[in-house]
């Protein structure tokens, strides 16, 4: 049986309740040893069960990088498993960072790995690749959709290479004509019916708060798409306020900001790392109230 209710207004409740923050577990293994653990999976386990403590129940989203459990093997991704379950009784949603994408039903494979209910590494929401074109992600939409659950889509990222692609233009002078523009396009049809009803969309978009004046020069509305803006980049990695501000415009309420480094920094101790979090979440500017969550 798919959740109750779809992942936009899940999302939005507990953004209202939290404030607008996804904090990253990146068990790196730089991470690991500064908190005085070993690059092994003992130190993968402390680390990642120190995360849930920390954060379940007191930001709105929580976002495991899969590669870094998937290093270790199979052992790792039992560890992944263990973490997503814990965020589950925290009663937190997760968001699996493990930008997938591919074609047919290898694509279909993915989308049940991650976000069919039976699967035990189901999370509730996952960043996916569009790069073969945002019409191979619909296995994974699709399935999102009839389980409650969500997807983000790499959009505009912030390394110097991502512009090569992203910026790109297949024709004409307008947003729509880029490939960012393309999958702007896609997530805001499919965020139609959520928008229609008020409420935020389950379709989100990964856009870094790092890139600029790239919305504004693809031409890109989206505020219109309709759903969630995961925004990497706040804080540790240069992103401000006014980066947010500037790069996002009208959707500014969309935002959910994601933390790794400026978070974890502050562990293994649990109150320091909940009181960074609540910290960064509280540096984030609003603007508005995001659609409805009822």
């Amino acid at each position: 049986m798919g959740a109750a209710q779809p992942f936009g207004p899940r999302l939005a409740a507990a953004m209202a309740e939290h404030g607008p923050l996804c904090v990253g577990i990146d068990p790196h293994a730089g991470l690991l040893g500064a908190w005085g653990l070993p690059d092994s999976v003992e130190g993968l386990e402390r680390f990642a069960a120190t995360c849930v403590e920390a954060f379940g129940g007191q930001v709105a989203c929580v976002k495991p990088q899969s590669a870094f459990f998937e290093r270790f093997g199979s052992r790792g991704v039992a560890v992944l498993e263990a973490t997503l379950a814990g965020l589950r009784d925290a009663g937190t949603l997760s968001l699996l960072d493990v930008k997938r994408g591919d074609i047919g039903s290898t694509m279909g494979a993915y989308a049940d790995a991650y976000l069919d209910e039976a699967s035990p590494l189901r999370a509730d929401a996952i960043t996916v690749s569009p790069y073969l074109g945002y019409g191979s992600l619909r296995p994974a939409l699709d399935l999102a959709a009839a389980t409650g659950r969500g997807v983000f889509v790499l959009t505009l990222t912030s390394n110097p290479e991502g512009a090569a692609v992203q910026h790109a233009r297949s024709g004409g002078s307008t947003g729509a004509g880029s490939v960012a523009g393309g999958v702007v396009a896609g997530a805001t049809v499919d965020n139609a019916p959520a928008r229609a009803r008020g409420e935020l969309g389950s379709v989100g978009l990964v856009v870094g708060a790092t890139v600029g004046s790239a919305v504004s020069d693809l031409d890109l509305d989206l505020a219109a798409m309709g759903g969630p803006l995961l925004a990497p980049g706040f804080g540790a990695q240069g992103g401000t306020g006014e980066d947010l501000r500037r790069v996002f415009g009208p959707a500014l309420g969309q935002v959910l900001v994601s933390s790794s480094r400026e978070v974890l920094g502050a562990g293994p101790d649990v109150a320091a790392l909940r009181s960074t979090a609540r910290a960064t979440a509280d540096a984030v500017p609003r603007s508005r109230t995001l659609p409805s969550s009822s």
